[in-house]
């Protein structure tokens, strides 16, 4: 968790460094920061941890009522939020609009689904245990951290921060150095909304913000970002044994099976690889087609991704790349696969003018080559050729990632999808399972473990609190030194009648 190369500081009236965050379509700067040290996060830990019991206290229906004066204040506020999330990052308005879109939606369903998620519910106890009552309800952990990204500044951290909040835990933000504006304006519209205690604070600053904050007594982390960086932040938490959420990169593939509608095949994959310039981590980044189908869904591809443009006015079809850094990993990703033999069928190596990348459609790409291999956060689409959906299936679970996927088929799209080793799967469709709040997100293998959004991300900011009840006295007591001699014997009998046939 180090500073990027791009991140730029200044001082302040003071003498204190500032984090400033720049418009990357024209370098301007969009806000001035505080950088904060490990005293200071501390600091808003401790002050969490007080707010934490006032918000816990208030149960279901005090903490919904408080959530949906927040999202409507959001609301009101939309355009606001969207502009500085374009400025912050680069993102076309309607990119902005779709995240914030699905930050309102999001917002909504935590707080509502909290309590029948959550609250104290009897469970059976089985004929052995007949005498006990038992009941199970999960309670929040106190204090979460986040550690959201820059890509999608307001969705992807709320996915952490809605649920959080709606279980009942205070909230410490640590928004990316590139977008701490859009973590800002959340703390301050939540305050806002809801005054009476700092239930949601923000920190701002570069890696070693983050890294005090995963050191600074929280709960549970919630961290989203680089594989690489997720190892650190694991790291740095198991000094003090800090539960971790990892949502990492993906390298997420679509496949075409023989029988798929290629129109709408088409339209998901350049939709799902250039929306956002790319910069999606379950954004579509590999495509294998049956070869059946092969040539009639390149030639869709090819027309429909070659019309695209990015560009810095709020109608362009997407923006520029957010880190000048990735620049040059897009860069290296397109000239090592051409290199290699691959062929460009829309761009190329020319594609490529920082900020902006234009769309790059690259076809019959080595799958040791780094663009099918390691995360290339851009606008570019691999498309390979394969026998058919069986092997696709196969190379598309090839990677350690294993965050998304998309599959069309007519016939056997839920057949395929049963098969694919990733968290989440969209049939006929791209990233539609992000749209659902009910349905977890989140992956496996080096896209990291634990899940956002649904009744497991709520879950996922609490803990399981069990509690068992006698009733009554049992016939049968095993658990004392007074049971007899043969009451054992005669549990195990009865399980073996009840169970061990």
């Amino acid at each position: 968790m180090t500073q990027t190369a791009e991140a730029k500081s200044e001082r302040g009236g003071d003498g204190s460094e500032l984090l400033t965050s720049h418009d990357p379509r024209t370098g301007e700067v969009v806000g001035r920061h505080p950088i904060h040290g490990a005293d200071d996060v501390a600091a808003a830990v401790r002050r969490a941890r007080d707010a934490s019991l006032h918000w816990a206290a208030l149960d279901f229906d005090g903490r919904r009522a408080r959530l949906d004066r927040w999202r409507k204040l959001l609301s009101r506020r939309a355009d606001e939020l969207c502009a500085l999330i374009s400025a912050e990052t680069g993102k076309s308005a309607d990119d902005a609009r779709l995240e914030v879109a699905m930050v309102l939606d999001h917002l909504h369903w935590a707080a509502k689904h909290a309590r029948k998620t959550l609250g104290r519910r009897r469970v059976a106890t089985g004929p052995v245990m007949h005498n006990h009552a038992a009941t199970l309800e999960y309670r929040p952990f106190g204090v979460v951290g986040v550690i959201g990204p820059w890509n999608y500044p307001a969705f992807t951290p709320m996915g952490s921060i809605s649920y959080a909040l709606a279980a009942g835990n205070a909230v410490v933000f640590k928004p990316s150095e590139h977008t701490p504006g859009v973590g800002r304006f959340l703390a301050d519209s939540f305050a806002e909304a809801v005054p009476e205690q700092q239930v949601l604070q923000v920190v701002t600053g570069y890696g070693p913000t983050g890294a005090a904050l995963c050191g600074a007594g929280v709960d549970k982390l919630a961290f989203t970002g680089s594989t690489a960086t997720g190892r650190r932040v694991m790291a740095e938490c198991a000094r003090t044994l800090t539960p971790v959420l990892v949502e990492c990169g993906g390298k997420d593939a679509l496949i075409v099976a023989e029988d798929a509608d290629l129109e709408a095949a088409a339209r998901g994959a350049v939709w799902g690889g250039l929306f956002n310039a790319g910069q999606s981590c379950a954004g579509v980044e590999r495509v294998y087609v049956a070869e059946a189908v092969a040539d009639a869904f390149v030639e869709l591809v090819t027309r429909k991704a070659a019309r695209l443009r990015p560009g810095g006015s709020p109608d362009a079809d997407f923006g520029p790349i957010t880190m000048p850094k990735q620049v040059d990993v897009i860069a290296a990703h397109v000239a090592d696969a051409l290199d290699r033999g691959a062929t460009a069928a829309v761009g190329g190596r020319e594609s490529i003018r920082p900020p902006y990348v234009e769309p790059v459609v690259l076809l019959d790409v080595p799958e040791d080559a780094e663009a099918v291999t390691e995360e290339t956060f851009g606008p570019t689409l691999v498309v390979n050729r394969v026998a058919d959906a069986d092997e696709a299936v196969r190379r598309a679970n090839a990677l350690r990632y294993g965050l998304g996927a998309a599959v069309y088929s007519k016939a056997r799209g839920e057949e395929l999808a049963a098969r694919l080793r990733c968290g989440v799967v969209s049939i006929n469709s791209v990233l539609a399972f992000a749209s659902v709040p009910a349905l977890p997100f989140g992956g496996v293998g080096d896209s990291g473990f634990g899940r956002i959004h649904g009744e497991d991300g709520l879950r996922e900011f609490t803990y399981a609190h069990a509690v068992s009840r006698q009733r009554f006295a049992g016939v049968l007591d095993p658990m004392t030194y007074e049971r007899g001699n043969r009451t054992v014997r005669r549990v195990l009998r009865l399980v073996r009648v009840l169970r061990g046939r």
